[in-house]
């Protein structure tokens, strides 16, 4: 599971440049203290070598004349004056390698001390020819001189071993110093120290230039998600305000282009959406498609308790055989127009057009809007009809049946073709009731159960027409009326 905080770019970047810069300065420390540790302990190695020559040869007339104890007071004189020398054993090759001066005293008359492993001492005994072998050992016991501990057991020494000589050039004895490694370690130490000085100053002036590289590159990333979410809560017109000239740059402008693409799209899809909602009725589509148009389907109803408006003009087919079609045309767009605009002002939709039919919907608590659009349309019809005469052009009759009752609201047809319909017997009584508009010669019919749904009835003049009528199609008889011209007010919510 990750942390949170590395959710955050900035904190990656932080965290990957300090680990980094780190992982730098370790290997710089790291390489430093081992370089200059080589360097001390080389030094060292040198100095040993050349010491333990020149000190062997000074030793080689003593060592030929068995004089120990000139020995033994220049090996008691080196010790005291050099705090570095941990031991120095003198052995004679004619008396088997025996020690025959040491300091400390420990170690004198001893063939193979104990103060450093056997193996060592064994190779220290070995004839050479080339310079003294210098080794890196340790110490296998206290080491004490003249009441000063001069090495701890398991501590780490340089031994050197240097043939001692005869004039005729044959071995007679070996002369081994042993060497602290406490002064190298001690420069060793100081130079690591050093070095992490450095490293930190470093690591310091990395982190600093790390958090100023995270937030350049950050603070952009930033202001581009401020500026997406801007969009998101839908200000299209936001674009992001970042002048650079990288990468990020470069982001930005295609992000600001991206806006630019996706605000055109956006007004294409609400031109398409405003223009659907002309082909489908906004009240229509809040049944059949209440998830948004894109998940429209097949087969989705609602069963509703509504009143349907039919219209129809009279005469239609005979005056349409006077009219030429573009004539036709334009006398349907006109009429349908000034029908439909008194429609919407009632509070109806207009759910299809069936040649110069309309049939409109109202909800049911608004029937009583069904009843004023009837009104008005016969009111806009005969505004219509004047204009068309002072044109010379046929003028237009029209019947409206109006009923209530329930119906099924929904989509019909296959995945690449749907269509939005009402069904059911309701859409069927009022199609036929307007058919009885000529039987009666009435301008508008409504049925008992629109009657009966009205709040307010006193608003209308209503004239009972039949009171058991059988309508084609449907087999109990209702009561039509006739509703008329004269009709009080126009308010809506009736």
């Amino acid at each position: 599971m990750k942390l949170s905080i590395f959710h955050s770019i900035h904190t990656r970047i932080m965290t990957a440049t300090t680990l980094l810069i780190v992982a730098i300065v370790g290997a710089v420390v790291w390489s430093w203290a081992k370089n200059e540790g080589d360097v001390y302990r080389e030094q060292k190695r040198q100095q040993a070598q050349t010491l333990a020559v020149a000190l062997s040869n000074a030793l080689t007339n003593e060592l030929v004349d068995q004089n120990w104890g000139q020995i033994r007071l220049g090996l008691n004189l080196m010790l005291r004056r050099n705090p570095e020398f941990v031991y120095i054993l003198v052995s004679d090759a004619r008396a088997s390698d025996q020690i025959v001066a040491a300091m400390p005293n420990d170690f004198q008359d001893q063939y193979i001390p104990d103060v450093v492993p056997a193996d060592i001492t064994n190779a220290a005994l070995q004839v050479y020819t080339d310079t003294p072998p210098v080794v890196e050992t340790f110490i296998l016991r206290d080491i004490e001189f003249q009441g000063e501990r001069r090495a701890r057991r398991g501590e780490r020494v340089l031994e050197v071993a240097s043939d001692i000589r005869n004039a005729s050039g044959e071995k007679i004895g070996t002369f081994r110093l042993g060497i602290s490694l406490r002064q190298v370690n001690r420069a060793i130490v100081k130079a690591v120290n050093k070095a992490l000085l450095v490293g930190v100053l470093g690591l310091g002036v990395g982190l600093v230039g790390a958090y100023i590289l995270a937030r350049e590159l950050t603070n952009p990333v930033r202001r581009l998600q401020i500026s997406a979410t801007k969009i998101a809560a839908g200000d299209l017109e936001h674009r992001a305000d970042i002048q650079r000239t990288d990468e990020i740059g470069a982001l930005a402008a295609t992000f600001n282009e991206m806006a630019t693409v996706l605000q055109a799209s956006f007004s294409r899809l609400q031109r398409t959406l405003e223009s659907f909602e002309r082909f489908v009725p906004g009240k229509f589509l809040t049944v059949i498609a209440s998830d948004g148009i894109e998940n429209i389907q097949v087969g989705v109803a609602s069963t509703r308790l509504i009143t349907i408006l039919f219209a129809d003009i009279r005469g239609y087919t005979s005056m349409s055989e006077q009219m030429t079609p573009l004539e036709t045309f334009a006398l349907l767009n006109d009429y349908l127009a000034c029908m439909g605009q008194v429609i919407n002002d009632t509070g109806g939709f207009i759910d299809k057009y069936i040649g110069d039919a309309i049939m409109a919907l109202f909800e049911d608590e608004t029937t009583g809007c069904a009843l004023h659009a009837a009104l008005a349309m016969q009111q806009s019809l005969k505004v219509f009809n004047e204009k068309r005469s002072r044109e010379f052009q046929p003028t237009v009759n029209i019947g409206i049946g109006i009923h209530r009752g329930e119906v099924v609201m929904g989509t019909i047809g296959f995945t690449s073709r749907i269509e939005s319909t009402v069904i059911g017997d309701a859409v069927n009584v009022a199609a036929r009731v307007e058919g009885l508009t000529r039987k009666y010669n009435c301008d508008v019919l409504v049925t008992e159960s629109v009657v009966a749904a009205l709040r307010r009835p006193e608003a209308f003049e209503l004239r009972l027409v039949d009171e058991s009528v059988k309508v084609k199609g449907k087999n109990e008889p209702v009561a039509i009326y006739e509703l008329m011209a004269s009709s009080r007010g126009l308010g809506i919510g009736n």
